[in-house]
């Protein structure tokens, strides 16, 4: 075993709720590291896919369309709230959440979910009015985000610094969607709050859904995060049988997944021979896949040397990766979080507002939970 993954239990973990452990980190004293303190705050969950602060309210949502708040160390409720009837089948059903970034004061949040009656996924806009109700508010942001069985449906929404909101999709298993600009599958898109679509977008001019489009050719982004420190953002993307990605955003970009004739991937995820100037990945995974998910990151004195370290979930690989990253954005060192392996799959990373990493896995049968890592 590795020293990344050796971890000292100070309490014995058990399925109890806010039942805690602590992982100390490495003793090398060049790769110095807070130790790990694992608290359960909510479980029986299944497939919880997002986790969001409106004020000091979290909340979470569940894939089969189920919404809950919690406050403080109350007990999480329920929360009524009328979403459309959600396409629950492989990987489609309620996803991506985000809180607008005056939250605190207007209560807004937004989800991305796949329709079952519009058979396609959408982007919504929602606001809290008390702990256990939501009501809708205007028109659908985004519509006609491809869908077909459920399969690379994306969908993960964050706001940029300047309030404007990103959406990382899926590319439906339909060979073309990557690279037609016509097709909001494959992107990551971007509008703002109110619906509207920047004319400072790339491919505005051409009119249609290319004006929603801010770059282009991914397979099924299912993490976007912010870097604080420079506003630069990230998405993490689902590779086939190889090369998960981490990708640094650029305007107007192609990422050159592109798996023609049919939906042929065996195609590379970053097809530089055919796409000479797209642009490759900061980290991949190689052979096999980790199926990365959501990614946050740690921002923080009390990260101590992992202060600015992008946090990234495994599915398949059960783990917490840490990429730390250089000022262009690039990998300068990767590791695993000691402990995260404990908990199966895990499937959104979230720093919350008290600056602690909240994490839920994705396990299903109703065996899955929020955990809260705090460093110590």
């Amino acid at each position: 075993m590795s020293r990344w993954k050796s971890w000292t239990a100070a309490a014995g973990l058990t399925g109890a709720l806010g039942a805690s452990f602590l992982v100390a980190g490495p003793t090398d004293v060049a790769e110095a590291a807070p130790t790990l303190k694992y608290t359960t705050v909510v479980q029986g969950l299944t497939i919880p896919w997002d986790i969001t602060w409106v004020g000091p309210v979290m909340l979470f949502d569940e894939r089969d369309g189920s919404l809950f708040s919690k406050r403080g160390s109350a007990a999480a409720r329920k929360v009524s709230f009328p979403l459309p009837k959600p396409y629950v089948n492989s990987e489609g059903g309620l996803l991506g959440m985000v809180a607008d970034p005056k939250a605190a004061s207007n209560k807004l949040f937004y989800t991305c979910s796949t329709s079952a009656s519009a058979k396609d996924v959408r982007v919504l806009r929602w606001r809290l009015t008390s702990d256990t109700r939501a009501v809708a508010v205007g028109k659908p942001l985004v519509t006609g985000i491809p869908l077909t069985s459920g399969r690379h449906t994306g969908c993960r929404l964050r706001f940029s610094p300047k309030g404007v909101l990103y959406i990382g999709t899926g590319d439906a298993a339909v060979g073309t969607n990557p690279q037609k600009k016509s097709s909001l599958g494959g992107k990551v898109l971007r509008v703002y709050s109110s619906g509207t679509i920047p004319k400072t977008n790339p491919f505005y001019s051409s009119g249609g859904n290319a004006r929603y489009v801010w770059n282009y050719g991914h397979r099924n982004v299912q993490g976007l995060a912010v870097r604080p420190a420079t506003g630069q953002l990230f998405t993490a993307e689902h590779g086939s049988d190889r090369d998960d990605e981490v990708n640094l955003v650029r305007k107007g970009a192609n990422y050159g997944w592109n798996p023609v004739p049919g939906y042929n991937e065996a195609v590379p995820m970053t097809d530089r021979q055919k796409y000479p100037k797209a642009v490759s990945a900061v980290w991949r995974s190689g052979n096999p896949t980790v199926a990365t998910s959501g990614l946050t990151f740690l921002s923080g004195k009390r990260w101590e040397t992992w202060n600015g370290a992008l946090a990234v979930a495994e599915l398949k690989g059960q783990d917490v990766r840490l990429l730390f990253l250089d000022k262009a954005g690039k990998v300068t060192s990767t590791r695993t979080m000691p402990g995260a392996d404990r908990f199966g799959r895990i499937r959104t990373l979230q720093q919350g507002p008290d600056g602690l990493l909240y994490l839920t896995t994705s396990n299903g049968g109703g065996k899955d939970r929020i955990i809260r890592v705090t460093p110590s």
